[in-house]
């Protein structure tokens, strides 16, 4: 059954509301409160542009001098777009990156250069098998895109780089906000935000992040509840000390975890209603709920030098079930099965690193040493419960829904997932251990910045079979170099090298091996109207060795996913401009392009050599755009407009575009005074009813034939056009 927790939540908004006014009252003096209220609530532009990456990526260098693409999405940019969580269009925002779109309640499923890029969260590399759980934007202070391995600085990564979240810490400022929404999809959301001190001496300082949302889905009965609660301490054991202590909770109720659509016709099948649900209402919903800590201890040891040290702990469980068809037949009817489809996670990270910088002569040194360990486990239990529901068949094109509850077994889950799991194939373990070292030597009073990177990494993968445990040990190396043409305008080159241990196992049980790649860049970076707006022009070559890929002759129990394999290597060259910043005063924009020519270069199978790269698109190009009056009568006023467009797109084996393009259009208007902000965005404004994001062809084998089955294609419909409302107070 569904559950409403939006009173709930506007209730406890209402009341912390309350007393954090009555908190700001008694502690700010009147002056400070003035002075405050300028800093916090009298800017009327966004800020899209920021110059320096978070600590979580230990590098001091502004981000115009790195020898590396780095693009960042600001907590405004965020803002102003509505997003609600990771999946919720934040790709817009980086040239080449783009969603498969798969299981949207779980996980975000990034694509960048070529391959599925890794996820990140203050620095640590927590992608796991099925994860990690897509963070709500609430948490969020910013979102960092590394293109490029550049694993050197943190922790191994992949050849097209990675994403890094950033989460919100208390700032010493005592200030809050609390945002709530509503739109199409009975859609409800509420958020606050409290930052600010606890102890008079401002030793101890608070960040609390709160958020509730119900949402339905287009399609028809699905839905998703989420709940999100991020409280962080930090104590200042003196003036060059301090410890941060930060929790997470992310809990969401859910009856189908994705919103495929399948057709024996063609991808976008017209005659298909875009509300189509392949699950029913007498599903029992499932529940996610993922909890992470993390322990930060930094210390100031001189004026050049300073010591970074953080724990990380991840405990993740799902109990859900699933349904897949079995097979398709002309006519639409997709008889299905029913599975369990539950999930554990306990991912442990450790690292420790020393950043200083010295000089020899005119020569500057900014030096990095580091360790970095992990070790991730994942249990999964995927048994088929019902080969074939009985009495329904599913017609694509004429769905009836309400199956009998009692055809359903009762689920024992007496025993604990991972007991259950470790009878099946799917049961994994990564374990890595690290050290690394950097040195950026600068030459030119400063022009001329070197880079020289080696890690050195031991890891070891183990699945559910003896011939799956894996040990390696290898040296990555890095050399960058970036030169600065004047003030605002600077080059760059880079060689970098990544090696990424996988976790996950093949359908025999078999540990993947890593992955290994090989990324050569060169780039041109420029600020503009006064260090306003950045653009970035860069070109690459990547080669990426033991990758990835579905292996469709061997579904998982239940049908739902497949197992994956790895072979061959694939080449990716391309080419990527990012713009971002104040173009003219009250005029933000963030504007992108990237050409993606990824194709396989070796294969286990003769014929896939030359095979474009699956879920890859060889152009995309995005632009946002928002504008606010700064004087005037319509002070305040603001208008948005974004344009979205993924072209030559290539689904499953093929050695040409077989996708067709993706075009979206948003626009919206918004009012800022003071403390408030109130915002209206309408997305897919002209209501394309095919805007598909992932999609694959499957081949009925020779039992469906005989049953009368069809090829089938798979894919995922974007909603038509809905709408957003927010309205915020800051306090």
């Amino acid at each position: 059954m569904k559950y409403n927790f939006i009173p709930l939540t506007i209730l406890l908004v209402l009341t912390m509301l309350s007393h954090a006014i009555g908190q700001q009252k008694d502690s700010i003096a009147k002056n400070q409160q003035q002075i405050d209220e300028v800093t916090i609530f009298g800017r009327y532009y966004q800020n899209y542009k920021l110059d320096s990456v978070s600590g979580s990526l230990r590098l001091r260098t502004p981000i115009l001098e790195l020898p590396q693409n780095i693009q960042i999405i600001s907590s405004d940019l965020m803002a102003d777009q509505q997003v609600f969580d990771i999946v919720d269009g934040i790709t817009r925002n980086i040239s080449g990156a783009t969603r498969q779109g798969h299981w949207d309640n779980q996980y975000a499923n990034i694509r960048m250069r070529g391959s599925k890029i890794p996820a990140f969260r203050n620095g640590m590399n927590i992608e796991a098998s099925w994860g990690p759980t897509a963070e709500d934007v609430a948490m969020i202070e910013r979102i960092e895109f590394v293109k490029g391995p550049a694993g050197f600085m943190l922790s191994a990564g992949e050849p097209g780089g990675f994403y890094n979240v950033v989460t919100k810490k208390p700032t010493g400022i005592n200030k809050g906000s609390a945002t709530l929404s509503m739109g199409s999809f009975s859609t409800y959301r509420g958020a606050m935000d409290f930052d600010g001190k606890l102890s008079n001496n401002g030793k101890l300082l608070y960040r609390l992040n709160v958020a509730g949302q119900k949402k339905d889905f287009y399609t028809k009965y699905n839905y998703s509840n989420r709940i999100m609660v991020a409280p962080v301490l930090t104590y200042k054991l003196d003036s060059t000390t301090s410890l941060t202590m930060e929790y997470t909770y992310q809990g969401s109720t859910y009856l189908g975890n994705g919103n495929y659509v399948f057709s024996p016709k063609q991808f976008a099948d017209p005659g298909i209603k875009n509300d189509f649900f392949y699950g029913d209402p007498s599903f029992e919903p499932s529940k996610l709920r993922d909890h992470s800590s993390y322990l930060y201890l930094d210390h100031k040891i001189n004026q050049k030098w300073k010591l970074h040290a953080q724990l990380a702990y991840f405990n993740f469980a799902m109990e859900a079930n699933s349904t897949w068809l079995n097979y398709m037949k002309p006519n639409g009817d997709m008889p299905r099965n029913w599975s369990i489809a539950d999930e554990a996670g306990e991912n442990s990270f450790g690292q420790v690193s020393i950043s200083g910088e010295e000089r020899t002569g005119q020569i500057r040194h900014r030096l990095l040493i580091g360790a970095d360990l992990g070790n991730k486990k994942f249990w999964g239990d995927f048994r088929t419960l019902l080969d074939s529901i009985p009495f329904t068949n599913l017609n694509v094109y004429n769905p009836s829904y309400g199956i009998p509850g009692s055809i359903f077994p009762s689920i024992d889950r007496s025993k604990s997932t991972k007991a259950r799991a470790s009878g099946s194939n799917y049961v994994s373990s990564v374990s890595y251990m690290s050290f690394y070292a950097h040195d950026e030597m600068a030459f030119l009073a400063d022009r001329l910045r070197v880079s020289l990177g080696l890690r050195f990494t031991t890891a070891e993968t183990t699945g559910r079979t003896v011939k799956a445990d894996l040990k390696n040990n290898v040296l990555s190396p890095r050399l960058g170099a970036s030169f600065s043409l004047n003030k605002v305008t600077s080059i760059y080159s880079l060689y970098d090298q990544s090696f990424i241990p996988v976790a996950g196992t093949d359908w025999q049980g078999t540990a993947f091996v890593p992955i290994r790649g090989n990324n050569l860049e060169l780039g041109l970076k420029k600020e503009w109207n006064n260090s306003r707006w950045i653009s970035t022009l860069s070109a690459y070559t990547i080669r990426r060795q033991n990758q990835l890929v579905t292996d469709f002759d061997h579904p998982i129990p239940g049908g739902s996913q497949f197992f994956q394999k790895q072979e061959g290597e694939t080449k990716t060259n391309g080419i990527e401009v990012d713009i971002t910043g104040e173009i003219i005063e009250g005029m933000n924009i963030n504007a992108n392009y990237a050409l993606t020519d990824s194709k396989i270069s070796k294969s286990s199978d003769p014929e896939a050599v030359g095979n474009l790269t699956p879920n890859t698109a060889r152009h995309t190009a995005n632009l946002w755009v928002s504008y606010r009056i700064n004087k005037g009568y319509l002070h305040g006023l603001g208008i948005m407009a974004s344009g979205q467009g993924m072209f030559k797109r290539s689904m499953g084996n093929t050695k040409v575009a077989n996708f067709n393009q993706y075009f979206r259009t948003d626009a919206g208007i918004s009012y800022q005074r003071s403390k408030y902000h109130i915002a209206l965005l309408v997305n897919n404004l002209l209501d394309n009813q095919s805007l598909l994001t992932a999609g694959s062809k499957t081949t009925a084998n020779a039992a469906a034939r005989a049953k009368g089955a069809v090829d089938y294609y798979t894919y995922i419909v974007e909603p038509g056009r809905n709408m957003r409302l927010s309205i915020t107070y800051k306090f």
